[in-house]
């Protein structure tokens, strides 16, 4: 099948232009540069990136440790020019409490994420990745190497990484191949509409938090970005209606600025989106000459957040392990999936974390927690890492759970039950 030379480069083919599959792109460029060794890195993305010809479902806000792993790691300069507004903080809204939460990091920046896209494959293709505009259609696996078909022609290469997010086509040709079974997933709609300058100067650098009650909703949000408001819901089975039904909710209109006024200074405003994110790890996310990065692995957290950083992390561990390991099933299971136990072991306590937040919102729990959180400041670093993602969910849980957490929860239950 292939006809290589003994002297021909290592040659990596990468399915997806996103964030992971860019990052994987670069420090496979990086650490051979270092290592002296010959490679070819080839990426399959069909979207057009540039003109921003279509929208990713992801609101955009990217923070800490991302800008320090892209200059460190890929030496690519955060696009802090692509910056909409800086988020310092975030309010978490009950029924009818509400409490405003920051930490003491840096301010996370709220962007287009089609422009962070199309800045990091732009970064990947002047560093000297091959990107060929093709869309993958089936593939196969030989002991010598691995063939992508395309819409277009053939590619062979020696390793395939996936970093295809959650396409259920590549999922499906990488299923029959390799029974790969992606991760659970939940649905995301997502909408803006532009108040008018006034109104977001008036709302401020928060990201707004809901945990309604509803079944079927597991969490909201509006996020400031420079001149208008995005707004998501997530779930297991979200739709448009009910998007609507969420904006309709008293406490959210109550966050919403000047929202009698949508579409009237953009014809735009108010059209729906809906995406998928992953919500479990993938099962046979690697083998003989692939591994799967980013949403496509599953390596992520499990209540949402850090997205995108976990994709270039687990970019940057996929090119270590194919460049100085080797791209067997053992070199993967050996390497790559240790070097992810950062992220795979704090999956059941954010699994947990997950479940125990649904529990409060749907019994009316949140506000007394809200309360306790106002008098406690462990408990209410606890939400903020929660709502963040600036830590793990075992810290998270290890400030939930301390006595004084503890205690003044207890205490808010008493005088609401009182």
């Amino acid at each position: 099948m292939m006809n290589r030379t003994a002297s021909e480069p290592l040659h990596i083919l990468i399915l997806g232009g996103g964030p992971a599959g860019s990052a994987c792109g670069l420090a496979l460029l990086k650490l051979a540069a270092q290592m002296e060794r010959a490679v070819k890195v080839t990426l399959l993305e069909s979207k057009q990136f540039a003109g921003e010809q279509h929208y990713n479902q992801c609101v955009g806000v990217l923070s800490t440790p991302l800008p320090d792993l892209m200059e460190r790691e890929l030496l690519v300069p955060f696009p802090t020019d692509l910056t909409r507004a800086l988020i310092t903080g975030y309010t978490l809204h009950g029924d009818r409490e509400e409490l405003p939460l920051e930490g003491d990091d840096e301010p996370s920046v709220a962007l287009r994420r089609v422009q962070y896209d199309g800045y990091m494959l732009e970064s990947a293709t002047k560093r000297g990745v091959e990107v060929l505009p093709a869309r993958a259609t089936n593939l196969e696996f030989h002991e010598d190497g691995v063939i992508v078909y395309t819409d277009s022609a053939p590619v062979e290469g020696d390793v395939l990484v996936g970093a295809f997010g959650m396409d259920e086509g590549s999922a499906a040709f990488f299923s029959r191949q390799a029974k790969y079974e992606p991760p659970q997933a939940l649905s995301s709609v997502v909408t803006k509409y532009h108040p008018g300058t006034e109104a977001m100067d008036a709302f401020g650098k928060h990201i707004h938090a809901f945990l309604p009650k509803h079944p079927r909703i597991e969490f909201g949000g509006i996020t400031p970005k420079g001149d208008h408001l995005t707004i998501n819901i997530a779930g297991r089975n979200v739709d448009a209606p009910l998007m609507s039904d969420f904006l309709k909710q008293p406490v959210v209109r109550d966050a919403l600025p000047n929202f009698e006024m949508a579409r009237q200074y953009d014809a735009d405003d108010l059209c729906y989106f809906k995406g998928r994110f992953p919500c479990s790890l993938a099962r046979n996310y690697y083998g003989d000459r692939f591994v799967m990065i980013g949403d496509a692995a599953g390596l992520v957290r499990s209540f949402k957040g850090k997205g995108v950083t976990a994709a270039v992390q687990t970019g940057i561990r996929a090119a270590e392990t194919i460049l100085s390991v080797g791209f067997s099933r053992a070199a993967f299971h050996d390497h790559y999936r240790s070097a992810n136990e950062d992220l795979i072991g704090d999956m059941s306590y954010g699994q947990a974390m997950r479940s125990v937040v649904i529990l409060m919102a749907r019994s009316g729990m949140l506000d007394a927690v809200i309360r306790a959180a106002r008098k406690e400041p462990r408990l209410r670093r606890a939400l903020f890492g929660a709502v963040s993602g600036h830590e793990s969910y075992r810290t998270v849980w290890e400030d939930s759970l301390a006595p004084a957490s503890l205690t003044a929860i207890l205490g808010a239950f008493l005088r609401r039950t009182s």
